[in-house]
């Protein structure tokens, strides 16, 4: 470390030895010299500006992730990553110009302690180091008197520096006050350190630096003006967005956290799962309604064998407590301590419908390791362009809803030389018990064809993008419209769903109506046509249904920048011309003449449909016995195993 601080000591010497060769006096040369360390490193500063430009434009969009998945640091974590990456922003760039300073301050301390080793590099010399009736080479510290205005100096340069940067510098303005004022602070602590226990040159080259970071600072906004390159607008309404995404999200936390049932539960299931050490079987899920991605499974499991489900939740009030019996036990452990639960888990198999194990927080198990994790699809879509590229990697099995699936799976292996993992033919547990449930409801009579639009909650989604001239366009056409926004959309856009109330006057009239009642799926199920963008209930309504689809072409989400690698076509976009039709953007007009196509034309019958859900899903009806034979084999293995080990 020290043949470092010595080297960038020698560099710098050279600027000392020009500055004080220039001037002939000790102080000026020390200002000279920081005045010319600044215009060595303007290239860094104007590079540090143009990021923070970049960073502060992006501020917006950054604001509405926050918004839309306000609690959720992963989901946030990851979206500005990819944020990130599209705009090429790089988040240490800003560190940059606080190293290389500390770099120079280490070395200048090594000049400023020996200067005439750098100023006399021919031989010996003295050196005057008196100025304004101080020893620029004493620690004032230990010398006290005059010398203790230095360390106050340095200290109202820092708290300057720091109330210009908060006012002017285009990312340190955006920045909380917490963030403004802790470095502050921290600046002006170190100015106080350097003034008093470092050399009083040290503390005149740190004072001049900060009031020259000043000055550069504004030479900075008059070369770069981010007001050209920032849109204000729309930074103010990211800002209030974001605000009301807290304040919702606060007191929801707050009447979560004043339910203290909740915090004992947590402690009490955390303590209660650990009890049994030899469970065979424990589900995973993340939230209340993940239930239906297990129902036909676990049903199948408490039927045809004697196993205890253990099934694991991160919601306090889901539904399943309301199932509890001696073999389905149901435990609350919110994320946190999931973390570690995940970790130190014993079952031999561990089901859940959560990708990214490994990637994330949820860890395998470090206590065991023959322990097998099972992967169960929430829907159809292809896991290659829904998921990061390496979502599914940790699995040891996976669920695969059809052919497709199965299809990615395996070339991802051949491609990247992955393990071969189990993939059980499966099928979808949510498309057999909508089946299911359409069959059995009671068709009512209808005056009209009734059309269900149904978007999903991604960015440029029909109701953020061109629902008013769907609506436009479809109106007065004979038809009721029902539009069913996602839920996340109906909590983050109240006001837009107003707005579209009131000028459509969807309360008075009988043919449109907006619906934000999801305790039933009687109106996907009675709706003749279903119009959506990238959702997968296009797939469980066509194919639960034997109607189909018609899609609007809004950009498509794409998790998976790599997806096209693979060769294989995502089920996702395979379907759109299979189950429907597809609309672009700029040809929403023609939606009259879609629609009537889809409603009267055999090429979708209810046969040619049935035809293609054959196709594309596997064991429709019986998924349930796909996948718990398969379950109920391994567990005989596990059994079989565990005689053997204690024998």
């Amino acid at each position: 470390m020290n043949s470092i601080i010595n080297l960038i000591g020698d560099v710098l010497g050279w600027l000392m030895y020009f500055s004080y060769n220039f001037l002939q006096d000790y102080f000026w040369a020390i200002l000279f010299f920081t005045f010319l360390t600044k215009i060595v490193l303007f290239p860094v500063s104007l590079m540090v500006q143009k990021n923070s430009i970049k960073m502060v434009k992006m501020q917006p969009e950054i604001n509405f992730i926050k918004a839309k998945y306000f609690g959720n640091s992963e989901k946030i974590s990851e979206e500005q990553y990819e944020l990130y990456k599209r705009e090429h922003y790089q988040p240490l760039a800003d560190l940059i110009p606080l190293i290389l300073q500390l770099i120079l301050l280490m070395g200048v301390i090594n000049v400023i302690n020996d200067p005439a080793k750098h100023i006399f590099r021919s031989g010996a010399g003295t050196l005057d180091t008196m100025a304004w009736g101080m020893d620029l080479s004493s620690i004032p510290i230990e010398t006290g008197g005059i010398t203790f205005i230095i360390p106050l100096i340095a200290a109202l340069s820092a708290w300057f520096m720091c109330f210009i940067q908060n006012h002017i510098n285009v990312l340190q303005s955006e920045q909380s006050k917490i963030n403004q004022y802790g470095t502050m602070v921290l600046s002006i602590g170190l100015s106080l350190y350097l003034g008093f226990f470092v050399k009083t040159g040290v503390g005149i080259y740190w004072t001049c630096s900060n009031l020259l970071s000043v000055t550069q600072l504004y030479l900075l906004n008059i070369l770069m003006n981010p007001k050209k390159y920032i849109d204000y607008d729309a930074l103010e309404k990211s800002r209030k967005e974001l605000a009301e995404s807290s304040a919702f999200y606060k007191s929801s936390s707050k009447k979560l956290f004043e339910k203290d049932p909740y915090r004992k539960q947590e402690k009490a299931d955390y303590r209660r799962f650990f009890k049994d050490y030899e469970m065979q079987i424990v589900f995973y899920s993340e939230k209340n309604g993940f239930y239906k991605y297990f129902q036909n499974i676990i049903e199948y499991l408490l039927e045809k064998t004697d196993v205890v489900i253990n099934y694991v939740t991160s919601d306090p009030e889901d539904k399943v407590f309301e199932m509890a019996s001696d073999r389905f036990r149901p435990f609350y452990i919110g994320e946190h301590k999931l973390i570690v639960l995940m970790m130190k888990v014993e079952a031999d198999i561990v089901v859940m419908t959560t990708p990214d194990l490994e990637n994330f927080h949820i860890k395998r198990s470090l206590v065991r390791k023959d322990n097998e994790y099972i992967y169960v699809p929430h829907d159809v879509n292809s896991p290659n362009l829904t998921f990061h590229k390496d979502a599914l990697d940790h699995f040891d099995t996976i669920f695969s809803s059809g052919f497709l699936c199965t299809e990615e799976i395996r070339k991802r292996e051949e491609i990247y030389h992955l393990p071969e993992k189990n993939i059980v033919p499966w099928g979808s547990g949510v498309i057999d018990n909508m089946i299911q449930a359409y069959e059995k409801m009671e068709k009512r009579q209808k005056t009209a064809k009734e059309i269900l639009i149904a978007p999903s909650w991604q960015k440029d989604n029909i109701l953020s993008s061109c629902i008013e001239e769907i609506l436009d366009i479809l109106d007065g056409k004979g038809y009721k419209i029902i539009v069913r926004p996602h839920p996340q959309f109906v909590r983050h856009e109240a006001g837009r769903l107003e707005q579209l109330r009131q000028k459509y006057h969807m309360d008075s009239r009988e043919d449109m109506e907006l619906q934000t009642d999801f305790s039933s799926n009687n109106t996907v199920y009675e709706a003749d046509l279903v119009i959506t963008d990238w959702s997968s209930i296009a797939f469980e309504y066509s194919f639960a249904t034997l109607k189909p689809s018609l899609f609007i072409n809004t950009p498509m989400k794409v998790m998976n920048e790599d997806y096209k690698e693979l060769g294989i076509t995502p089920i996702d976009v395979e379907l759109r011309s299979a189950i429907g039709k597809s609309v672009d953007l700029e040809n929403l007009k023609e939606l009259p003449d879609v629609v009537h196509e889809l409603l009267s034309s055999n090429q979708f019958s209810r046969e040619s449909l049935k035809a293609i859900r054959e196709k594309y899903i596997y064991n429709i009806g019986s998924s349930s016995q796909a996948g718990g034979d398969y379950i109920i084999e391994r567990l005989r293995y596990f059994e079989k195993k565990h005689e053997e080990e204690e024998d």
